[in-house]
């Protein structure tokens, strides 16, 4: 299975949609960036994404963007492939 990694705020509606998604997929680990906490953090998620608004999603190295752009690649059966689990 890839490796997940996501920023995050603890309040986001979104990234708690993002997280049920990936968990109903099967994956067990997330490993969370709290851009709240971390001013390095949130330093890192705008130098690599170039955008300031959470959850942005990594699945290995591939950005996949926010909440929407996660379901957007389930709808499409894209996403189980890219987490190797299908």
């Amino acid at each position: 299975m890839a490796r997940v990694r996501m920023y995050v705020t603890d309040w986001c509606p979104f990234c708690r949609r993002a997280k049920e998604l990936l968990r109903s997929k099967g994956v067990t680990e997330i490993e969370e960036i709290r851009v709240e906490l971390d001013a390095r953090g949130r330093a890192a998620l705008e130098a690599k994404t170039g955008r300031r608004t959470v959850p942005q999603i990594y699945i290995g190295a591939t950005h996949v963007g926010g909440c929407n752009e996660l379901y957007a690649l389930d709808r499409a059966g894209r996403l189980e492939p890219l987490l190797g689990t299908e």
